[in-house]
């Protein structure tokens, strides 16, 4: 950390000669506009590219405006609450956390927000991601569906992860914001915040569960290969962290408690600004490119989706592909069947209630109205640790109430059984997020063969498991156990949650 001093980042934002080279297309690798959708990094090219000369068009390029599916719903969401006064929440009483922008695209009602053209140049290292049929698990399951995965593993950080990252550090790197804190469980958002944050000259500190801080030392040290800070949370650098290891000195986390210690740093640093990779409107917002894309890429294949799924924890990856799709569905130009696939352990959508709650556990954050399972529960430490949240992004929560898709919630081991299944017949890795839609996924394709139905299912791929590969040893060698969530906690957590009327 010491040789860090030595060497400050560039604020892309001052008038360097460094800040104008690389925003004004000097470098000649970030100008350069592909037309492919299959450009990737980190040793997918070669997969890739035999993916793209087998199974892709050639006609998609990255979008250039997000899209904001409130503008589209003819009943709005409930608006979130003041943790102290319950009354909606006014841009002034977000302004400690988050930079003028964000604050007005987390209320916005317009249906497209256009993509800075710094933040386009920065997607074009990794998007448009590959739309790739996957021929060999179709063989392997001997099912007449046709089986498509959006993936995002290509990304610097080998998710989607960045799709929002780059534009948060952007805009905060605009506003002349100095440091950015933020959450991170398995480490996916974490990585991809201190990935950004290099880019644009910030400094990143992170509370990452500690669950997945001793499971996954190298995401870690990916953050702070980037620069950032990393705590194993919760900490004693925090009264929210303090008070939670006094009750439990070995608590293994959540992502609850972690959201807690970043907002508590926070509000107490003027030059410090907050940062949430999932959960809140302006996070979907950015990741609906992923959907963008896809809807053309499936229309170069001549193909429509019967069911679309992907895999909820605070719901970015889901609702990133599936928003415009609803859009589509609204239209009545399409009507898929839209399926979350949340985990066992942690099943907010299925077995939570719908009701106003903090989006963090020591009840700092404001009150969202949304699927949760209450602000303390604790999930037990299963593999897919960017999914142990107790709460659902509350888009998503309204969206589920308006019946707009469906959920359902799948054990660890049957969700690795299928990962084994797709890494051998189509040669990814996935992150045990995805798992769960890989595994939902299967089932469909399975009920197909026993119907002779030709359904065409698209699959959301979040990221790449390089960094998760001791779950994979762990169910290799027959270890891995199903965790379930416990109705008597989750009766207790759901007591807590306040009363809104």
């Amino acid at each position: 950390m010491a040789a860090q001093l030595l060497l400050p980042r560039p604020n892309p934002f001052t008038k360097s000669a460094s800040a104008k080279l690389f925003f004004t297309g000097d470098d000649s690798t970030l100008k350069r506009k592909s037309k492919h959708p299959t450009r990737v990094s980190n040793g997918f090219s070669l997969r890739a590219n035999a993916a793209f000369r087998s199974n892709h068009s050639s006609s998609v390029e990255i979008p250039s405006q997000w899209y904001n599916i409130v503008s589209d719903l003819s009943v709005k969401p409930p608006p979130p609450l003041h943790p102290k006064t319950f009354e909606p929440i006014k841009p002034e009483d977000l302004a400690h956390l988050f930079p003028n922008e964000i604050i007005k695209q987390e209320a916005t009602l317009e249906r497209f927000i256009d993509i800075p053209e710094e933040v386009l140049e920065i997607y074009k290292l990794w998007r448009p991601t590959p739309l790739i049929r996957a021929k060999r698990l179709e063989k392997l399951l001997q099912t007449p569906a046709r089986i498509y995965f959006k993936y995002e593993g290509g990304s610097p950080a080998g998710s989607h992860k960045p799709n929002s990252a780059v534009p948060q550090a952007y805009y905060n790197a605009k506003e002349g914001v100095k440091n950015l804190v933020t959450e991170t469980g398995a480490g996916q958002w974490g990585s991809s915040l201190a990935f950004a944050s290099s880019l644009f000259g910030l400094n990143c500190e992170v509370w990452q569960v500690a669950n997945s801080y001793h499971q996954k030392p190298y995401r870690r040290l990916m953050m702070q290969t980037w620069g950032a800070k990393v705590h194993p949370s919760p900490s004693d650098l925090t009264e929210a962290g303090r008070r939670i290891l006094q009750v439990d000195p070995s608590s293994p986390g959540s992502l609850g408690i972690a959201i807690s210690e970043a907002v508590e740093v926070a509000a107490r640093n003027e030059d410090t600004k907050y940062c949430l990779g999932s959960v809140l409107n302006h996070v979907l917002l950015h990741q609906t490119v992923i959907g963008e894309e896809c809807i053309k890429q499936m229309e170069d294949f001549g193909e429509t989706p019967d069911v679309i799924i992907g895999c909820t924890g605070g719901g970015s990856n889901f609702a990133g592909l599936s928003f415009p799709y609803i859009r589509e569905k609204l239209k009545g130009k399409i009507n898929p069947v839209i399926r979350a696939v949340e985990p066992s352990a942690c099943p907010s959508l299925t077995k939570g209630v719908y009701a106003y709650d903090f989006g963090d556990t020591a009840g700092l954050t404001p009150l969202m109205k949304m699927h949760t399972l209450g602000h303390d529960f604790i999930p037990d430490p299963i593999h897919s640790g960017g999914l142990r949240y107790h709460g659902m992004a509350p888009l998503i929560s309204h969206v589920y109430e308006q019946g707009f898709m469906e959920a359902i919630s799948i054990p660890q081991t049957e969700c690795f059984q299928g990962a084994i299944q797709f890494a051998r017949t189509e040669g990814i890795i996935p992150a045990p997020e995805p798992t769960h839609a890989i595994a939902a996924t299967i089932r469909e394709a399975l009920r197909c063969k026993e119907t002779g139905e030709a359904k065409v299912i698209l699959m959301a791929m979040c990221g790449h498991g390089h960094f998760d590969l001791t779950s994979y040893d762990k169910y290799l060698r027959g270890e891995l156990i199903d965790l379930s969530f416990s109705e008597e906690r989750i009766r207790e957590s759901l007591s807590k949650v306040p009363h809104v009327v």
